[in-house]
């Protein structure tokens, strides 16, 4: 009896080990599918995180976009020249109370 448990013990290890080496050489070849993809693309692509001082992920972060489409991007661009127009009004208001506040000598 235990001698058969062994056996079934020692089969079963080596049907789940075969099962997770071909797995692993699955996600392997995957991974080195997508890196290749990657690399071709991202030359371009480290070339403009280098110029700009941060890379495509911290952009997309700091925007909430989820996605490169050219109707995400411009809502962005548009919500960045309203709150720009604020700063500009902001500090015309600034420069008027600072003026008001000197005396005329």
């Amino acid at each position: 009896m235990a001698k058969y448990l062994a056996q079934i013990i020692i089969v079963g290890a080596q049907v789940v080990g075969r099962a997770f080496a071909r797995a692993l050489r699955q996600e392997y070849a995957a991974s080195k599918a997508a890196a290749e993809a990657r690399g071709r693309a991202g030359q371009q692509s480290a070339a403009a995180s280098s110029l700009s001082g941060m890379s495509l992920q911290e952009a997309q972060q700091i925007l909430n976009v989820t996605k490169l489409s050219p109707e995400e991007i411009q809502q962005v661009v548009r919500a960045k020249e309203r709150l720009d127009e604020e700063l500009h009004i902001n500090r015309v208001n600034q420069e008027r109370k600072e003026q008001t506040k000197q005396p005329e000598t």
